[in-house]
């Protein structure tokens, strides 16, 4: 899968547990060129860039591309500062039939719940 995200995050490890859901490990890179500008002398990681982080994890482990149809339910809960959080933990409840995938998301730093989200994407059929 080609990642438009070039550099911004690094996959640590991933995992599926009992229930299904994917487990994995990231570590953002505070010296990204995004966080120069989002924001100069506090960097904050952009929400759309971590709904991108979940749609290249989701393409990862369903081995489809995908496109955004729709999103629901986001909440940015907590700030992600790159500097002082830059390991999280991204939950991944996938269901996938032969279009499409949804996934019901949790993104963490320790125990700091940062964002919920899902989606529902169409599979790109080649």
């Amino acid at each position: 899968m080609q990642t438009i995200l070039t550099d911004f995050y690094t996959l640590q490890s991933s995992h599926k547990n009992e229930a299904g859901t994917y487990i994995a490990q990231i570590s953002l890179n505070p010296s990204h060129a995004i966080f120069q500008g989002h924001f100069p002398g506090n960097p904050v990681t952009p929400g759309v860039c971590m709904m991108q982080i979940i749609k290249e994890l989701t393409e990862e482990f369903t081995s489809s591309q995908l496109f955004l149809k729709t999103a629901s339910n986001v909440k940015f809960m907590a700030i992600i500062n790159p500097f002082e959080t830059p390991d999280l933990e991204i939950q991944l409840d996938i269901k996938e039939s032969d279009e499409e995938v949804k996934v019901k998301n949790v993104s963490l730093f320790g125990e700091t719940i940062a964002l919920k989200m899902s989606a529902h994407y169409n599979k790109i059929l080649s």
